[in-house]
Order: C-alpha cells, then structure tokens, then sequence
C-alpha cells in the first residue's frame, strides 16, 4: 500500500515538472510549436498544401495557401504570388470552396487567402479602424509571407484595405483585382490617374449599387482592363466562377 502511494507520489511530482518546464519555455517557441501543429500536411496526390494558422506579431491572422507542389523547379515560380482578401459576408473559406486557391496553384502561382480582423476565424483579431491601419497590416501580411508584389484580389468590404494601399504603395503591387471594392469615393480622381499598376475591374452587371459606383472611379486608373460578368450581382466571382477564373488567369499571364 505504501509503495503504491510513493510511486503516486512520483509520477505527480514528475507531472508537475513536465508542466513547469513547458510554462518556461520563451512564449516564441510555444507559439512556433502550437503553430506547426495547426498546419497539415501536403496531400501527395495533389498540387495544393492547405494551411490554417496564427501569424506572428501584432495581428494575428488565420490563412488558406496553396501552391505547386515542386515550386522550386517549375517555371511558375518566378511568377508573382496572389494575395486574396475577402467581403463582408465571406472569408478565406470563400476562394477554397469556390476552387480558386486550386486553381492558382494548378497553373503556378502561389496563392495566400486570409481572414481579415474581426471576420471568420480572425473574429477575435482587434478590428482596424484606420485607414493606415489597414494599409499597414496588408504590408505586415505581405512581408510575413515574402510576397513581393503580389497581385492583391480584393471584393467589396476588403477595398478598405487594398485601396488605400494601390493608392500610397503603388510600386508595391504587381497587380490589382477589385471586384466591386468599396471606398472607392474616398479618393481624388487625380489619385487614380497616377496609378499605373496594372489592374483588372471585375463586376457583376446586375450589381447596380457597388458595381457601378465603383467602377466610376476605378475606370480612371490608366492602365485597367474592364471584364464585366454577365448575369451575374454583387459577388459576381460566385455567381460566375468559371468566367472569373478564365478572365483572372488571363490577366494574371501578362503580367
């Protein structure tokens, strides 16, 4: 009886240690550990590696990536990467079950969707409430993920971040997608008249409301080519998925 107590005794005390080693270790190394874990692995029978993790730093964001399996060796890696935002009512999810991720990864290009704070699974993420807030986090993204100029896809609500960003940053895009973006008013016309990033404006034609109000402005800046999507409202890139991914991966193989 007593020798059962002692080895009790022993494995408690060997318990309690495990856990105080662990509360010792620097919070980075915990964080790094809780984050691999998070991060599946690479399905062998595919192209595409599915990530959902915590980046580091002030704000925290939740991701889906995708890319070709031996990037290295082809071709496609000298493409530029694809950095997806979402709307208001949409997240990273969006573009996974729409396929867009896979089919980015499938013709070479490296693709990031994130949950912007205070949507999907960055719900808890303090939201931005600043214009350069939002410029900043989009540039603290892009250096977290080496993304020298990507192309930015941007619906709706997410023009609040990628617009202020094309209009400061310009020489730090390869390129620009709006689709329908809103806070497109709350620039000059000059402001887009300087901009020379190459941009795609996709719209839906049923979209009366951002569609058009947006497109008054964004048909200012120089170099952009229009692709407007038949039948289709404001999420025109769902209710039109096999057109939008034709038009962008067009768009996407001059650049």
């Amino acid at each position: 009886m007593g020798l059962g107590r002692h080895k009790l005794l022993v494995l408690v005390l060997v318990l309690s240690i495990s856990v105080v080693l662990y509360l010792l270790l620097p919070s980075g190394q915990r964080e790094q550990r809780e984050q691999r874990e998070e991060v599946p692995q690479a399905d062998p029978e595919t192209n595409i590696t599915m990530r959902k993790a915590t980046l580091s730093g002030d704000w925290p964001t939740f991701y889906r990536e995708a890319m070709p399996r031996n990037k290295m060796e082809d071709a496609g890696a000298e493409r530029p990467p694809v950095l997806l935002l979402h709307g208001r009512s949409f997240t990273s999810k969006t573009w996974e079950d729409l396929g867009t991720l896979n089919i980015l990864a499938e013709h070479g290009y490296r693709a990031v969707a994130v949950d912007l704070p205070g949507y999907g699974d960055s719900m808890l993420s303090q939201p931005l409430s600043s214009e350069r807030g939002r410029t900043e986090y989009l540039l603290h993204i892009m250096e977290s993920f080496g993304m020298r100029q990507p192309i930015i896809i941007s619906p709706s609500m997410s023009g609040m971040f990628s617009l202020p960003l094309l209009l400061q940053h310009p020489d730090r895009l390869k390129g620009f997608v709006p689709i329908a973006p809103v806070g497109t008013k709350s620039f000059k016309p000059e402001q887009y008249q300087q901009i020379q990033v190459p941009s795609l404006i996709v719209y839906g034609k049923l979209d009366t409301n951002l569609g058009v109000q947006s497109l008054e402005s964004l048909q200012l800046l120089p170099n952009h080519t229009l692709s407007p999507l038949e039948g289709a409202g404001h999420a025109c890139y769902m209710d039109r998925p096999e057109e939008f991914h034709t038009v962008l991966l067009m768009f996407l193989s001059k650049l």
